[in-house]
């Protein structure tokens, strides 16, 4: 009887340790198996509202994604928090590969101006697309004619030169600041809500100068409205063959800030998933019609691999906190 009873009450503790590493085993998030892995559609979500120039790169990125994933990639525009809704949503995504985001700048400030605490670190990375980098312009018939001008006239005339910005944290504005700071000037900035009111009041005569992604004046450069001082890039860009750098005008920059755009997905995804993914979206940055479209707009094409991203983003967080704290935006 005591034998029995010492078998029932074994087998009776192994079910119960049986169940509790079940329950358990449910509990844990389970890896995706890469097989077949795409068998239905992906979604990208663009943090942006449809028809900006993010949400055009995005749709002609992924315009032909069936010639390289064997699946539609459907663009969804989930807007709003300065883009942190439409990135936040990827981030708590499931994990399987199903759901990839076009990361933006704003990634890199949230957590240093206290919006909220997402950063890259909070994804899985695919690629960087495009760098922009940023162009002091004035109007065509302004007496300043040369970054030399701007920087001789902001001295002799503190406060008194107005220079447009696309608003508070954007990168042109940060750009703007830290150039400012680091050759002793003081001018009146001006913020606007977006880069096309501040290119408009430049063009109207309303304000002195403007500090825009060098793309996004490329129209107002063509039809000889306006005059880009100079392009704060380590090179000139062949859509602006007259634009200098700021180095080769004589005032080098020391903290190079960048618009940026790029891929993630949410942060656990297999890496055999991600190895897809990132096979397939190199691809897709090679297609003719993106080259195009990329080229149209002036955007430079800077492919960068997960790695060498995850590097550029962390060395970006370095770069923006001196610069946030000068504008007053830094909360860290």
């Amino acid at each position: 009887m005591i034998g029995n009873n010492k078998e029932g009450f074994m087998t009776q503790k192994f079910s119960l340790l049986l169940v509790g590493v079940l329950a358990w085993a449910l509990m844990v998030p389970v890896a995706v198996p890469a097989a077949g892995f795409p068998d239905h559609d992906i979604t990208l979500v663009v943090p942006w509202a449809a028809g900006g120039g993010t949400d055009t790169l995005g749709r002609t990125l992924v315009k032909n994604g069936k010639k390289y994933f064997g699946v539609n990639i459907n663009v969804v525009n989930r807007v709003g928090g300065t883009a942190s809704i439409g990135m936040n949503s990827v981030a708590t995504a499931k994990p399987d590969g199903y759901t990839v985001g076009l990361i933006t700048f704003n990634l890199s400030t949230y957590r240093l101006i206290g919006l909220n605490n997402l950063t890259f670190r909070d994804f899985d990375l695919i690629a960087l697309l495009n760098r922009s980098v940023a162009g002091l312009s004035v109007k065509a018939d302004s007496k300043i004619q040369t970054l030399k001008d701007f920087v001789e006239y902001a001295k002799a005339n503190p406060g008194a030169l107005t220079v447009g910005n696309p608003g508070p944290g954007s990168p042109w504005q940060l750009v703007s600041a830290a150039f400012n700071h680091q050759y002793g000037l003081k001018v009146a900035p001006v913020s606007f809500d977006g880069s096309a009111p501040s290119r408009t009041a430049l063009v109207g005569g309303h304000i002195g100068a403007v500090s825009t992604g060098l793309d996004e004046v490329l129209q107002f450069y063509q039809t000889k409205q306006i005059r880009i001082l100079a392009a704060t890039s380590q090179e000139r860009n062949s859509f602006f063959p007259d634009v200098p750098t700021v180095a080769e005008a004589g005032y080098p920059v020391d903290n190079m800030i960048f618009d940026w755009r790029g891929l993630a997905t949410a942060k656990g995804t297999p890496p055999e998933i991600l190895k897809i993914l990132r096979d397939g979206f190199r691809k897709a940055v090679e297609d003719p019609e993106y080259i195009a479209l990329m080229d149209k707009m002036a955007l430079p094409r800077a492919y960068m691999e997960h790695d060498k991203f995850g590097d550029f983003l962390a060395n970006m967080e370095k770069s923006l906190e001196p610069t946030l704290g000068l504008v007053g935006l830094l909360k860290k």
